[in-house]
Protein backbone atom coordinates (compact mmCIF):
# COMPACT_ATOMS: atom_id res chain seq x y z
CA UNK A 1 0.00 0.00 0.00
CA UNK A 2 1.34 3.55 -0.53
CA UNK A 3 0.26 5.72 1.50
CA UNK A 4 1.61 9.32 1.14
CA UNK A 5 0.95 12.01 4.07
CA UNK A 6 0.88 15.69 3.65
CA UNK A 7 2.53 17.58 6.63
CA UNK A 8 2.90 21.57 7.05
CA UNK A 9 5.96 22.88 9.61
CA UNK A 10 3.70 25.84 11.29
CA UNK A 11 5.41 28.87 13.27
CA UNK A 12 5.03 28.63 16.95
CA UNK A 13 1.52 30.11 17.87
CA UNK A 14 3.54 32.61 20.30
CA UNK A 15 5.80 33.59 17.84
CA UNK A 16 3.50 34.65 14.80
CA UNK A 17 4.55 37.29 12.61
CA UNK A 18 2.95 39.38 9.81
CA UNK A 19 4.88 40.42 6.78
CA UNK A 20 3.06 44.19 6.78
CA UNK A 21 4.03 44.52 2.84
CA UNK A 22 2.18 41.24 1.60
CA UNK A 23 -0.05 40.37 4.57
CA UNK A 24 1.72 36.98 4.93
CA UNK A 25 2.95 35.37 7.49
CA UNK A 26 7.11 35.68 7.73
CA UNK A 27 8.46 31.74 8.04
CA UNK A 28 12.33 32.41 7.84
CA UNK A 29 13.85 32.82 11.32
CA UNK A 30 10.94 31.98 12.88
CA UNK A 31 10.79 29.12 15.87
CA UNK A 32 7.95 26.73 14.23
CA UNK A 33 7.04 23.06 14.93
CA UNK A 34 5.09 19.95 12.95
CA UNK A 35 1.38 20.85 12.88
CA UNK A 36 0.08 18.92 15.31
CA UNK A 37 -3.28 17.40 13.09
CA UNK A 38 -0.69 15.96 10.85
CA UNK A 39 1.40 14.34 13.64
CA UNK A 40 -2.14 12.19 13.99
CA UNK A 41 -1.47 12.09 10.10
CA UNK A 42 1.62 10.48 10.11
CA UNK A 43 1.01 7.74 13.16
CA UNK A 44 -2.05 6.94 11.67
CA UNK A 45 -0.30 5.93 8.30
CA UNK A 46 2.48 4.10 10.24
CA UNK A 47 -0.26 2.43 12.07
CA UNK A 48 -1.74 1.42 8.95
CA UNK A 49 1.31 0.32 7.20
CA UNK A 50 2.46 -1.98 9.95
CA UNK A 51 -0.87 -3.87 9.85
CA UNK A 52 -1.10 -3.96 6.08
CA UNK A 53 2.67 -3.35 4.69
CA UNK A 54 3.52 -0.75 1.99
CA UNK A 55 5.36 2.12 2.39
CA UNK A 56 4.68 5.95 3.68
CA UNK A 57 5.83 8.99 1.98
CA UNK A 58 5.90 12.46 3.61
CA UNK A 59 5.69 15.49 1.71
CA UNK A 60 5.46 19.53 2.56
CA UNK A 61 5.34 22.79 0.80
CA UNK A 62 7.12 25.04 2.64
CA UNK A 63 10.77 27.01 2.97
CA UNK A 64 14.11 25.48 3.24
CA UNK A 65 13.97 25.25 6.77
CA UNK A 66 10.47 22.54 6.28
CA UNK A 67 13.16 20.02 6.01
CA UNK A 68 12.99 19.51 10.05
CA UNK A 69 9.21 19.05 10.21
CA UNK A 70 9.79 15.83 7.42
CA UNK A 71 13.00 14.99 9.08
CA UNK A 72 10.86 14.54 12.42
CA UNK A 73 8.39 12.42 10.38
CA UNK A 74 11.26 10.37 9.25
CA UNK A 75 12.51 9.98 13.13
CA UNK A 76 8.90 8.68 13.54
CA UNK A 77 9.24 5.98 11.08
CA UNK A 78 8.10 7.55 7.85
CA UNK A 79 10.20 5.56 4.47
CA UNK A 80 10.68 8.63 2.37
CA UNK A 81 10.11 12.72 2.60
CA UNK A 82 10.30 15.07 -0.23
CA UNK A 83 10.29 18.94 0.21
CA UNK A 84 8.59 21.12 -2.66
CA UNK A 85 10.20 24.64 -2.33
CA UNK A 86 10.54 27.44 -4.35
CA UNK A 87 10.04 31.20 -4.66
CA UNK A 88 7.19 30.51 -6.61
CA UNK A 89 5.19 28.98 -4.20
CA UNK A 90 5.47 31.81 -2.18
CA UNK A 91 2.29 33.58 -0.25
CA UNK A 92 0.38 30.82 -1.59
CA UNK A 93 -3.37 30.41 0.05
CA UNK A 94 -5.13 27.10 0.18
CA UNK A 95 -6.24 26.78 -3.57
CA UNK A 96 -2.57 27.67 -5.14
CA UNK A 97 -1.28 24.91 -1.78
CA UNK A 98 -3.37 22.59 -3.12
CA UNK A 99 -2.61 22.96 -6.22
CA UNK A 100 1.31 22.61 -5.99
CA UNK A 101 1.06 19.59 -3.63
CA UNK A 102 -1.36 17.87 -6.30
CA UNK A 103 0.98 18.25 -8.70
CA UNK A 104 3.40 16.67 -6.45
CA UNK A 105 1.23 13.81 -5.58
CA UNK A 106 1.00 13.44 -9.28
CA UNK A 107 5.31 13.24 -9.27
CA UNK A 108 5.22 10.07 -7.02
CA UNK A 109 2.72 7.94 -9.61
CA UNK A 110 0.57 5.35 -7.89
CA UNK A 111 -0.58 6.26 -4.31
CA UNK A 112 -3.36 4.42 -2.58
CA UNK A 113 -4.39 6.79 0.41
CA UNK A 114 -3.20 9.95 1.36
CA UNK A 115 -3.68 11.60 4.80
CA UNK A 116 -3.79 15.07 6.04
CA UNK A 117 -4.04 17.08 9.42
CA UNK A 118 -7.69 18.13 9.54
CA UNK A 119 -6.03 21.83 9.53
CA UNK A 120 -2.85 23.38 9.86
CA UNK A 121 -3.42 26.03 13.60
CA UNK A 122 -1.58 28.81 11.79
CA UNK A 123 -4.42 28.91 9.53
CA UNK A 124 -7.59 26.93 10.58
CA UNK A 125 -8.96 26.90 7.11
CA UNK A 126 -9.14 22.70 7.27
CA UNK A 127 -9.52 23.30 3.38
CA UNK A 128 -6.48 21.87 1.75
CA UNK A 129 -7.16 18.17 2.33
CA UNK A 130 -10.72 18.37 0.56
CA UNK A 131 -9.18 20.93 -2.26
CA UNK A 132 -6.42 18.09 -2.90
CA UNK A 133 -8.88 15.57 -3.53
CA UNK A 134 -10.27 17.79 -5.69
CA UNK A 135 -7.32 18.77 -7.48
CA UNK A 136 -6.77 14.93 -7.87
CA UNK A 137 -10.54 13.91 -8.73
CA UNK A 138 -10.19 11.70 -5.47
CA UNK A 139 -13.12 10.60 -3.30
CA UNK A 140 -12.76 12.41 0.20
CA UNK A 141 -13.60 11.73 3.63
CA UNK A 142 -12.82 14.73 6.44
CA UNK A 143 -12.85 14.75 10.45
CA UNK A 144 -11.87 11.30 10.46
CA UNK A 145 -11.30 9.60 14.05
CA UNK A 146 -10.82 5.55 13.23
CA UNK A 147 -9.68 3.77 9.58
CA UNK A 148 -10.00 0.51 8.72
CA UNK A 149 -9.23 -1.25 5.37
CA UNK A 150 -9.78 -5.07 3.89
CA UNK A 151 -10.02 -6.43 0.53
CA UNK A 152 -9.19 -2.37 -1.12
CA UNK A 153 -12.57 -1.11 1.06
CA UNK A 154 -11.99 1.74 3.54
CA UNK A 155 -14.07 1.93 6.27
CA UNK A 156 -13.66 5.16 8.68
CA UNK A 157 -15.24 7.01 11.45
CA UNK A 158 -15.85 10.83 10.99
CA UNK A 159 -16.65 13.08 13.98
CA UNK A 160 -19.06 15.72 13.58
CA UNK A 161 -21.21 17.23 16.05
CA UNK A 162 -23.66 15.65 16.71
CA UNK A 163 -21.78 12.39 17.18
CA UNK A 164 -20.22 10.00 14.45
CA UNK A 165 -20.70 8.66 11.06
CA UNK A 166 -19.80 5.12 9.41
CA UNK A 167 -18.58 5.87 5.59
CA UNK A 168 -17.40 3.10 3.62
CA UNK A 169 -15.30 4.33 0.42
CA UNK A 170 -12.87 2.60 -2.15
CA UNK A 171 -9.11 3.44 -2.82
CA UNK A 172 -7.35 5.47 -3.68
CA UNK A 173 -8.98 7.94 -1.39
CA UNK A 174 -7.99 11.44 0.73
CA UNK A 175 -8.76 11.63 3.98
CA UNK A 176 -8.47 14.30 6.47
CA UNK A 177 -8.12 13.29 10.25
CA UNK A 178 -8.65 14.71 13.83
CA UNK A 179 -6.89 14.69 16.77
CA UNK A 180 -8.63 12.18 18.50
CA UNK A 181 -7.72 9.34 15.98
CA UNK A 182 -4.92 8.71 17.91
CA UNK A 183 -1.52 9.70 19.87
CA UNK A 184 1.39 10.15 17.86
CA UNK A 185 4.51 8.61 18.73
CA UNK A 186 7.84 10.23 19.64
CA UNK A 187 10.67 9.57 17.14
CA UNK A 188 13.28 6.73 18.29
CA UNK A 189 16.88 7.83 18.97
CA UNK A 190 17.99 5.45 16.24
CA UNK A 191 15.06 6.71 13.96
CA UNK A 192 16.13 10.32 14.56
CA UNK A 193 20.06 9.46 13.54
CA UNK A 194 18.66 7.96 10.77
CA UNK A 195 16.73 10.80 9.42
CA UNK A 196 19.56 12.79 9.85
CA UNK A 197 21.38 10.88 7.31
CA UNK A 198 19.08 10.48 4.82
CA UNK A 199 18.92 13.12 2.17
CA UNK A 200 15.51 14.87 1.44
CA UNK A 201 14.87 15.72 -2.39
CA UNK A 202 13.63 19.11 -3.16
CA UNK A 203 11.60 19.62 -5.50
CA UNK A 204 11.29 23.05 -7.41
CA UNK A 205 8.68 24.83 -9.52
CA UNK A 206 10.25 23.29 -12.61
CA UNK A 207 10.17 19.63 -11.42
CA UNK A 208 6.47 20.00 -11.63
CA UNK A 209 4.10 19.79 -14.45
CA UNK A 210 1.79 22.63 -13.10
CA UNK A 211 0.44 26.28 -14.32
CA UNK A 212 2.91 29.22 -13.15
CA UNK A 213 -0.01 31.22 -12.89
CA UNK A 214 -1.94 28.74 -10.57
CA UNK A 215 1.49 29.35 -8.27
CA UNK A 216 2.11 31.36 -4.83
CA UNK A 217 0.45 34.79 -4.78
CA UNK A 218 -0.31 34.93 -8.38
CA UNK A 219 -2.27 31.88 -8.21
CA UNK A 220 -4.04 32.69 -4.89
CA UNK A 221 -7.81 34.16 -5.15
CA UNK A 222 -7.48 34.99 -1.50
CA UNK A 223 -6.66 38.24 -0.85
CA UNK A 224 -5.66 39.97 2.50
CA UNK A 225 -6.83 43.46 2.61
CA UNK A 226 -5.77 44.39 5.87
CA UNK A 227 -4.19 43.66 9.38
CA UNK A 228 -4.94 45.46 12.45
CA UNK A 229 -4.81 44.78 16.44
CA UNK A 230 -8.21 45.37 17.68
CA UNK A 231 -8.41 47.95 20.11
CA UNK A 232 -8.41 46.53 23.67
CA UNK A 233 -11.74 46.59 25.44
CA UNK A 234 -11.65 48.85 28.77
CA UNK A 235 -12.12 46.44 31.65
CA UNK A 236 -15.59 45.68 33.60
CA UNK A 237 -15.59 46.95 37.18
CA UNK A 238 -15.59 44.60 40.05
CA UNK A 239 -18.21 45.07 42.40
CA UNK A 240 -17.08 44.10 46.45
CA UNK A 241 -19.34 44.59 49.13
CA UNK A 242 -19.59 42.60 52.58
CA UNK A 243 -22.83 40.71 51.56
CA UNK A 244 -24.10 39.92 48.14
CA UNK A 245 -27.19 41.77 48.37
CA UNK A 246 -25.60 44.94 49.01
CA UNK A 247 -23.42 44.29 45.57
CA UNK A 248 -26.42 43.22 44.32
CA UNK A 249 -28.06 46.99 45.42
CA UNK A 250 -24.49 48.57 43.93
CA UNK A 251 -24.78 46.50 40.53
CA UNK A 252 -28.28 48.02 40.16
CA UNK A 253 -27.48 51.35 40.73
CA UNK A 254 -24.80 51.23 38.59
CA UNK A 255 -27.34 49.94 35.66
CA UNK A 256 -29.94 52.34 36.65
CA UNK A 257 -27.52 55.31 36.22
CA UNK A 258 -26.09 54.04 33.36
CA UNK A 259 -29.59 53.38 32.14
CA UNK A 260 -29.45 50.14 31.26
CA UNK A 261 -32.12 49.10 33.42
Amino acid sequence: MEIVVCVKQVPDTTEVKIDPQTNTLIRQGVPSIVNPFDKNAVEAALQLKEKHGGKVTVISMGPPQAKDALKECLAMGADEAFLVSDRAFGGADTLATSYTLAAAIRKLGQVDLIICGKQAIDGDTAQVGPEIAEHLNLPQVTYVSKIEIEAGKVRVEREHEEGYEIIEAQLPLVVTVVKSINEPRYPTVKGTMKANRKQIPVWTVNDLAVEPEKLGLKGSPTQVRRIFTPKQRTQGEIIQKDTAREAVAALIEKLTEAKIV
